[in-house]
């Protein structure tokens, strides 16, 4: 079992029980599913950018992206409906907190002059979202076969009935935010 699954099951499910009184574990707030997602702004001027990228997430996630493409067609950016315009992966499951697990331990304090991310990212159904500048900061990637700089945004959907129990939640986690 995962170590981040193992915490919320044994010491987070306890602690969010006793603080708002809910009829059973399943009213709790849970971690539904992570949405990894790359988008690339200049594929249509080198088309290899959107390969090296995928390749990337890939390696970053442990699952194959799904590419993305263009909803409506924008003149000022040069681009077509339906162009390739990212890749996107959404992890569930033994992943969701290996992924998690990683984010936390790992690629957050490798940032550059990190005082924590602010709490207003909370949406109104309770999911976090928050962006990563450089893909760079995993540990799967080495530095030396960058071709493209890359930043990335990561959703974090939660099933929950308030912002309120989801920041809870995330903070018995150890998700590092600024106070």
């Amino acid at each position: 079992m995962n170590r981040l699954l193992e915490k919320y099951q044994k010491e987070v499910l306890p602690l969010l029980i006793k603080e708002v009184p809910h009829q059973n574990r399943m009213a709790v707030p849970k971690l539904e599913k992570i949405v990894v997602s790359m988008g690339v702004g200049k594929v249509t001027e080198e088309k290899e950018r959107l390969e090296s990228v995928a390749k990337d997430l890939s390696l970053i996630t442990g699952q194959k992206p799904i590419l993305t493409r263009a909803r409506q067609s924008v003149a000022g950016f040069k681009l077509r409906k339906g162009e390739l315009i990212g890749c996107k992966v959404t992890l569930r499951r033994h992943r969701m907190y290996c992924f998690l697990d990683k984010l936390i331990g790992i690629v957050i304090p490798r940032q550059r002059d990190f005082r924590g991310y602010p709490r207003k990212s909370f949406d109104q159904q309770g999911n976090y979202n928050l962006g990563v500048t450089e893909q760079s900061l995993f540990p799967e990637i080495s530095i030396d076969h960058i071709k493209y700089v890359q930043g990335m945004d990561i959703t974090l959907v939660l099933k929950s009935p308030s912002v309120e129990l989801s920041y809870k939640m995330l903070k018995a986690l150890g998700f590092p935010f600024r106070d």
